[in-house]
């Protein structure tokens, strides 16, 4: 019976440890549980609003779209050959008229306006001591003809002497020289008339060309002074005339010798002349940047008046015109003025441009962009390379059309 109750006590005894020893990793287990559920709780609760608010914000936010742009492309402007050009009348040939002669002017036979000859008379003037010293170098003259015919005799006698020993060479040789220094007397005396003689012409003024008298500064009476920088006359012909123009160095290389322009003269309203190109400088002046142009034009009935302006536009000149764009679509940074280009699958390319006359609501564009190229109008400052854009579908069907 002891033995029996002492088994019993054992056996329960080994059961309790036995269950002592599983529970323990159980009640381990659920600990770990229960501490790992409270973190999952904590995380929770910390994530979950913010996930609601990022949510609500991103309900409330639009999604990023791609912006539409309108686009133009480049077009032709104003070809710069048919733009009329300042040009600058004169005569044909002009030259002022002074007198080499000392005097008071005798008589004056022309007038302003006064239309005269080549070789005409204009005006005399009265020089009395050329007139003087004329008749003085005459008399010179007279008297180194005597003397020379005397010296000639002597030297002709003496050598004859000579021959028969009846005077000696040193004296013989003395009147040969004598007869060359009375011939070289003559000659310088005669040049000496000659001379006077032509200044004396010069108290005859005379028109070196057929012309219309322009100015005329003295009078009867005025005291003349040769080489005294006071011009008598101007005179001008003007039948025909020269056109001068300064041509800008981007139309220079389409100016050539022997093309015709159309001229329009302010006074003379619905009439077009028509001067022919005759010579260009050939160089671009350094000044101005522009090309000097020789035109002549036939003036027979006097209707254009020389010395005043004129417009010429060179309507045979053959030159393309530079590619404008709306001035909208300028882009002015610190590298210098671009434009956006707008590619095949709408991809944004800056491209720098060289600009030229700005015409206000167009710019002449001279290099960087062509004629198929699509440009985007009033491009933004954030305007960047490789930005996706979308065309506006009114621009698309200008295009298509």
């Amino acid at each position: 019976m002891n033995s029996n109750q002492d088994n019993s006590i054992e056996l329960q005894k080994n059961q309790d440890l036995k269950a002592d020893h599983w529970r323990s990793p159980i009640k381990f287990s659920l600990t770990a549980v229960l501490v790992v559920a409270l973190i999952l709780i904590g995380l929770a609760a910390g994530f979950l609003p913010r996930f609601l608010q990022n949510t609500e914000l991103s309900a409330e936010t639009p999604k990023p779209s791609v912006p539409t742009v309108t686009v133009v492309s480049p077009k032709p402007g104003q070809s710069t050959s048919n733009l009329p050009l300042t040009a600058e009348v004169k005569p044909w040939v002009e030259a002022p008229i002074y007198s080499r002669a000392n005097g008071y002017l005798k008589r004056r036979l022309v007038d302003i306006g006064s239309q005269v000859q080549s070789g005409q008379l204009l005006a005399e003037i009265d020089v009395p001591e050329l007139n003087q010293e004329l008749e003085r170098a005459r008399a010179q003259l007279a008297q180194a003809e005597a003397a020379l015919g005397l010296s000639k005799l002597t030297a002709e006698r003496w050598a004859g002497l000579l021959k028969t020993a009846s005077v000696s060479e040193q004296e013989n040789a003395e009147k040969q020289a004598d007869f060359k220094l009375k011939t070289a007397s003559l000659e310088y005396a005669r040049a000496e008339v000659r001379r006077l003689e032509k200044l004396e012409s010069y108290t005859r003024i005379t028109a070196p060309f057929a012309g219309a008298i322009t100015a005329r500064n003295i009078d009867s009476g005025d005291l003349i002074v040769a080489g005294g920088g006071k011009e008598l006359f101007h005179l001008a012909q003007t039948r025909k005339l020269r056109v001068f123009v300064q041509v800008p160095q981007a139309m220079a290389r389409s100016i050539r010798t022997g093309q015709t322009a159309e001229m329009n003269v302010p006074e003379i309203p619905g009439r077009v002349f028509k001067p022919k190109v005759i010579r260009t400088a050939g160089v671009i002046a350094s000044d101005s940047r522009t090309l000097l142009a020789e035109l002549e034009l036939d003036n027979p009935k006097g209707e254009i008046l020389a010395g005043g302006y004129a417009q010429v536009s060179f309507t045979e000149s053959k030159m393309e015109a530079a590619l404008t764009l709306p001035a909208n679509t300028i882009l002015f940074r610190p590298e210098g003025p671009q434009v956006g280009l707008v590619g095949p699958e709408g991809k944004v390319s800056l491209r720098p441009v060289k600009l030229g006359r700005d015409f206000g609501p167009t710019i002449e564009i001279l290099a960087g962009v062509g004629p198929k190229d699509r440009v985007i109008v009033n491009p933004g400052d954030s305007l960047a390379s490789g930005a996706t854009v979308s065309v506006a579908p009114s621009a698309k069907k200008e295009k298509v059309q």
